[in-house]
């Protein structure tokens, strides 16, 4: 078609679905060849962005258009990956500053993206916000492979606030790729989102009192009742209690709010406490050692100026 006589409604129906880019494949899919693509770049109707991909009529363009434009830039069956993903569940505070798109081959690398290569099946792909992504799972994975472990426990928080945390599809992934770098880090986190409906609140104790033996800390009376309340593990002389939380136990509203009360009330009566859960004890036992030690001598030392 004459290019006086080419209607571009079509293209612009294209670009105004995909925040104002275009690759090359797709506009020669609505019937421009390379000679048309080229006049419309010299006459600043098509400008690039990266080799093969194009802003249409205009570069004042948001986040998303750069982000589909570095997805389209890789490769036809490419994925918004690792932290860009994540930022698209909604699962970072923070903008990524580089663009992560995986992959299914090995590509050339691209200014301002950070290439991944990985073989994905289906159940690894979505569309967030009209741009190809990773999975909740994938992500997950993939961003628990450099991420920190504050960041990615926090990943895993706002994923669960959205309802977006499914631990059993995850689990899946994990064991069809055993050697993803992110697998350790990713099932360490996972630890406080596994209900232990076979942990009693008396076996949850037994297994502190084991934690405690050898460490030189001084023993606690258990099960104590004190300012009406029965506490789990209580240093009298410190007047510091530990809690052993089951999960069963605290799974409602009530409960939750019941609890906070009851932290306010031990606290006006100056007995403080912290909190220990089975998923807990199991993953950190030192840190609660070290913590627990911590707070014995602060209150040691408040007793013995007379601090409530």
């Amino acid at each position: 078609m004459d290019e006086k006589e080419r209607t571009h409604q079509p293209l612009a129906d294209l670009a105004g679905g995909q925040y104002g880019v275009v690759s090359t494949s797709q506009l020669q899919a609505l019937g421009y060849s390379r000679d048309a693509i080229s006049y419309a770049s010299r006459s600043g109707r098509l400008h690039r962005l990266h080799q093969g991909v194009y802003a249409v009529g205009h570069t004042s363009l948001a986040w998303e258009s750069h982000c589909l434009a570095a997805v389209l830039a890789c490769a036809p069956d490419a994925v918004a990956s690792h932290a860009t993903a994540a930022w698209l569940w909604g699962l970072l505070r923070s903008r990524p500053e580089a663009f992560h798109v995986t992959a299914p081959t090995r590509r050339h690398k691209r200014n301002r993206i950070r290439l991944h290569f990985a073989p994905l099946v289906e159940e690894d792909r979505a569309v967030r916000d009209d741009i190809p992504v990773t999975s909740v799972p994938r992500t997950l994975l993939d961003y628990a492979a450099s991420a920190t472990p504050p960041r990615l426990a926090g990943a895993l928080e706002r994923a669960e606030e959205r309802h977006l945390l499914d631990v059993g599809p995850i689990d899946r992934l994990m064991r069809r790729v055993p050697g993803h770098r992110g697998v350790a880090r990713l099932r360490r986190a996972l630890e406080i989102y596994r209900p232990e409906p076979a942990v009693t609140r008396s076996g949850l104790e037994r297994r502190f009192l084991d934690l405690l033996r050898g460490s030189g800390l001084p023993n606690p009376s258990m099960n104590f009742h004190e300012a009406g309340y029965e506490l789990d593990a209580y240093w009298r002389p410190e007047r510091f209690a530990v809690e052993l939380d089951v999960y069963e136990t605290h799974g409602s509203r009530a409960a939750f709010e019941a609890d906070r009360e009851r932290e306010e009330e031990l606290l006006l009566r100056g007995i403080g406490s912290m909190r220990v859960t089975g998923p807990r004890l199991r993953r950190e036992p030192r840190e609660i050692l070290r913590r627990l030690e911590a707070h014995l001598e602060r209150r040691r030392r408040q007793v013995a100026a007379g601090v409530p």
